[in-house]
């Protein structure tokens, strides 16, 4: 029994932080592991049946975008973009200088997402014959009113959660306004002003 307990790898080691009255073991900090359980290395992977066909990365975006609309023109690269780039805030730098050299502020020209819903909102006032240039007779144009509304009902989808408040509330009074008075014009083409009452019919 003894040779077998001389014998045994394991070993019962006393590992408390502190001793019985509290104090803190000079040998915790001193202890090292006699002995570690060897990890088992993990099971051998079987390998890859010789037929087993490569995995294809995805196609890139502009060969999708080829695949499905062959007269597509090709996207620049991002070379390309940011030489054009450079070049147009070069460009719309030289302009806000001439402007501020004629009196006027640049800030006119930067756009805005009120200022841009601002010109479509007068956009399709002008296409409805509600708004017409200073001099000009009104001219109505159903469909490029309608195309115009249908463009900022759009917008209104594709910036849900993307808006802030006055931008929201500014784009639905837009719309409502818009929509309202395509109605309006609408009936008042599809069924004119009648005769008035006394006159006699024709």
């Amino acid at each position: 029994m003894a040779q077998n307990k001389q014998d045994s790898t394991f070993t019962i080691t006393d590992r408390r932080l502190f001793t019985s009255e509290g104090e803190l073991r000079n040998e915790a900090s001193q202890e090292t592991v006699t002995a570690s359980p060897t990890p088992e290395p993990p099971p051998p992977q079987p390998d890859a049946p010789p037929d087993t066909p490569p995995v294809t990365p995805p196609a890139p975006a502009q060969e999708t975008v080829s695949a499905l609309n062959p007269d597509a023109p090709p996207t620049p690269t991002a070379a390309e973009q940011q030489v054009q780039a450079e070049a147009y805030r070069k460009s719309a730098k030289d302009l806000d200088t001439r402007v501020e050299l004629s009196g006027h502020s640049a800030q006119e020209l930067q756009i805005t997402f009120e200022r841009f819903m601002a010109s479509l909102y007068m956009s399709a006032m002008v296409h409805l014959g509600l708004m017409h240039p200073p001099g000009g007779q009104p001219q109505v144009d159903m469909i490029g009113a309608r195309q115009t509304i249908d463009t900022l009902g759009m917008i209104a989808d594709k910036t849900k959660g993307n808006l802030s408040p006055t931008e929201i509330n500014f784009l639905e009074n837009c719309l409502y306004e818009l929509r309202m008075a395509y109605v309006e014009v609408t009936n008042a083409v599809a069924h004119p002003l009648q005769s008035a009452p006394g006159d006699s019919p024709r």
